[in-house]
């Protein structure tokens, strides 16, 4: 089954509107389409991928790297994602997703760069 998928690159201005098929990643279907869209990992663990899904339905059992609340917030990795509607999404910046998922843990630290004996020196 195809889907009608609008997408609007924040990073660009741009808005893309396509369609993708739902047994393929939705990120894999866009390239396939000649789309250049943030991606890291290609295996849902990192945050690079993320959109804000303004409306539609994804399949994201496969997501290991964004939490069940943020998908219920509306966040997904469309590098593991399948479509299961017509989407509406939105790219995001990396950092804000990164924050979000993971930034409480980091924050509970509270450690300082000099904190992790990293060597320094620029020789």
């Amino acid at each position: 089954m195809l889907y009608r998928v609008r997408i609007h690159d924040r990073r660009t201005g741009q808005d893309y509107e396509t369609q993708v098929p739902g047994d393929h990643y939705v990120l894999e279907s866009l390239e396939g389409l000649g789309l250049n869209l943030p991606a890291a990992c290609r295996n849902g663990c990192c945050t690079t991928c993320a959109m804000r899904v303004r409306s539609g339905t994804l399949d994201q059992r496969e997501v290991m790297g964004l939490s069940p609340a943020l998908q219920a917030e509306g966040y997904a990795l469309i590098c593991s994602s399948y479509a299961r509607s017509d989407l509406e999404l939105e790219t995001q910046d990396e950092d804000e997703v990164y924050h979000l998922q993971f930034g409480r843990y980091f924050a509970q630290a509270r450690r300082r760069w000099w904190q992790w004996r990293l060597p320094l020196d620029h020789d």
